[in-house]
């Protein structure tokens, strides 16, 4: 892995191939073996900001700087002053004074992530912002590792339903895989943000891979290893149209749609809602991954927070 004193992790895009590798290589390790490490992070405080729902990823960094050393100092959505109209320059600087690094999921966009770790002089890992999900894609590739062995070359995925912050992530990460293929389909109007593919495509012309959108299943490839979907309806947001679901009902996975590429693999980053995303039969079928991209969120959290956290003085 790069050894590059890590500034926070906010954007996959953002870090080298081989630092991604090393990160994913790093919670594949802990994850077959969650002893092995020297609780690098003994005596430093690690703050867990939380103002959207979480079940996975909070409970992943909050027990994962535990058993690395760290204290865990957590937030909810009431407990800070910004609630009464402090500035997030204000709120970063105090933090900064007092936490090592800062795990955040806020309301706001990625920009205020930013602006915390600027503020504060901390490192600040993004654990879900309205952009982009990159600790998820993370566990994901790790969890690949389990299936298909540690290199995932040439790996083929195909990602249904909203193109929402996992599937940024996703793309981002997969465009680092060289020889990759990853297709998102979704509705019109639903996919990935132009500016996130394009920044995914030009990454990939580097490595081989290949990363493009459609709006057709008809149009998907004959070949994946990877079925990949999430749950239509992000966390915190809304759709305007009243009549959305309808536009999604082709990307439900069930035993139906899978069938059309025998042998591949299912996943899902949870939370699902059966019967609108994947039906439960294949959710909790032979092929699927689900569960264990669940429980690789708890050493991927520890990768990330041993390469972030600061080299004390």
């Amino acid at each position: 892995m790069d050894d590059t004193p890590a500034t926070g992790l906010f954007s996959l895009a953002e870090l080298r191939p081989d630092t991604l590798t090393g990160l994913v290589r790093r919670s594949a390790a802990l994850h077959r073996d969650p002893r092995a490490h020297d609780r690098p992070l003994d005596g430093r405080a690690a703050g867990v900001l939380f103002t959207r729902t979480s079940t996975r990823t909070r409970t992943a960094f909050t027990v994962g700087a535990l058993r690395l050393g760290a204290t865990p100092v957590t937030y909810g959505p009431d407990d800070l002053q910004l609630n009464t109209g402090e500035t997030l320059t204000d709120t970063g600087r105090v933090l900064g004074a007092m936490l090592d690094l800062l795990v955040a999921r806020t309301a706001g966009p990625l920009a205020d992530l930013r602006a915390l770790a600027r503020a504060g002089r901390l490192p600040v890992v993004n654990a879900m912002a309205a952009e982009e999900h990159p600790t998820q894609a993370l566990a994901d590739l790790a969890t690949l590792t389990t299936a298909f062995g540690d290199d995932l070359t040439g790996i083929r995925l195909l990602y249904v339903g909203e193109g929402n912050n996992t599937a940024v992530a996703l793309a981002h990460a997969l465009a680092a895989v060289p020889g990759a293929h990853a297709t998102f389909a979704s509705p019109a109007g639903y996919g990935l943000p132009e500016t996130e593919l394009k920044t995914a495509t030009r990454r990939a012309g580097t490595t081989g891979a290949v990363i493009e959108q459609i709006h057709d299943l008809g149009l998907a490839p004959g070949h994946i290893d990877v079925l990949y979907t999430s749950r239509w309806q992000t966390t915190g947001t809304r759709k305007a149209d009243p009549d959305w679901r309808e536009s999604f009902r082709p990307y439900h996975v069930d035993r139906r749609l899978l069938s059309r590429w025998p042998g591949a693999a299912f996943m899902h980053d949870l939370p699902a809602h059966r019967g609108d995303e994947v039906a439960g039969d294949v959710l909790d079928g032979p092929e699927s991954l689900a569960w264990t991209q669940a429980a690789m969120k708890l050493p991927s959290a520890m990768a990330v927070l041993e390469w972030a956290a600061p080299t004390p003085h």
